[in-house]
């Protein structure tokens, strides 16, 4: 029987709320890892399961600092013989953004996957306790070894970058890429063999305890560009935008756009649209922009903050890249 890593970080699939039909008002990470262990003992057909609590948050909370914290343990246990996989449990506001800082730092092809739930653990069906299970048996899958880090949400499996939370309240709340889903559980099924060339990889220093200041800007219509220079006083190393359509930049943000790249802060062309990919225009060659590809907004900056803190930004668009 494999041997699993549990990291526990709060979040709703371990909230608690006073009543059982209460699914809005409710406390994050209220309840350990112990708890949540308890109300799934099937889990014990799974694997043998080790758990740890680095922290207990709700996920709105989950800031860089906690990345780095939670990047090193989940390393140190990926490195340790004992260990065959990891599942991470979380809150589902900002897993896109924690999955995606884990899939780029992360070296090792023992699965890691990350699960979370919309309705609390004290809710009536809750839907933790099967996302937990479902989990459990993809990191304990000999197919899932390979690929990454990944996210195990309801009836898919999904790579973790260009994931994404698509829904307020549906228990189907994440969506993948274009491409979708990559596997679906019970039972653990992929619809194709792991990515045959390696995965973009970034290498933090160990002893790093902060990450570049990255904004991400949302342009909706008649935004004024002069937003950029209000977050490069505040200290933005980086802008991500996050434009309308395939990452239309309107006209007014040509110039302020140019100064700014010429200056050294890197611009990354985002899409505030749900799905699809952010391509290369010739925009891009005359004003220094990179395309975020298949990342939402959220994932190219967290790609963004690495490659600043590693000084890769020239090779950025490799980061940009999903399975």
């Amino acid at each position: 029987m494999p041997t699993l890593a549990l990291i526990a970080t709060g979040g709703t699939i371990a909230g608690a709320a006073a009543s059982a039909t209460d699914t809005s008002g409710y406390t994050a990470g209220a309840l350990g890892a112990d708890a949540l262990l308890a109300a799934v003992p099937q889990l014990a057909e799974v694997a043998q399961i080790r758990a740890e609590q680095p922290f207990s948050l709700d996920s709105k909370d989950m800031g860089p600092a906690h990345w780095l914290t939670l990047g090193r343990r989940t390393q140190a246990l990926l490195d340790d013989a004992g260990i065959d996989g990891i599942v991470v449990t979380h809150g589902t506001d900002t897993l896109e953004e924690t999955a995606a800082f884990l899939q780029l730092t992360l070296a090792g092809t023992k699965p890691v996957v990350l699960t979370a739930a919309m309705r609390p653990a004290t809710a009536l069906s809750a839907d933790g306790p099967m996302n937990l299970y479902a989990a459990a048996c993809v990191a304990a899958h000999p197919d899932s070894a390979g690929r990454g880090t990944l996210v195990s949400f309801g009836d898919a499996i999904f790579p973790a970058l260009g994931v994404r939370k698509c829904a307020t309240h549906r228990l189907d709340a994440f969506a993948g890429a274009t491409a979708g889903a990559i596997g679906r559980n019970d039972p653990v099924r992929y619809f194709a063999p792991p990515p045959a060339t390696p995965r973009a990889f970034v290498a933090l220093a160990p002893d790093r305890a902060e990450l570049p200041r990255v904004d991400v800007l949302y342009v909706g219509a008649g935004t004024p560009p002069e937003l950029i220079d209000l977050l490069l006083a505040h200290g933005a190393r980086g802008l991500v935008l996050a434009l309308p359509g395939n990452g239309s930049l309107p006209a007014a943000w040509d110039a302020p756009v140019a100064r700014t790249v010429a200056t050294g802060i890197p611009v990354v062309r985002a899409s505030r649209v749900g799905l699809g990919a952010v391509n290369r225009k010739a925009l891009d060659d005359r004003l220094g922009t990179l395309p975020a590809g298949e990342l939402p907004a959220s994932q190219a900056r967290v790609a963004l903050m690495l490659a600043l803190a590693t000084g890769t930004v020239a090779t950025l668009d490799r980061l940009f890249d999903t399975p």
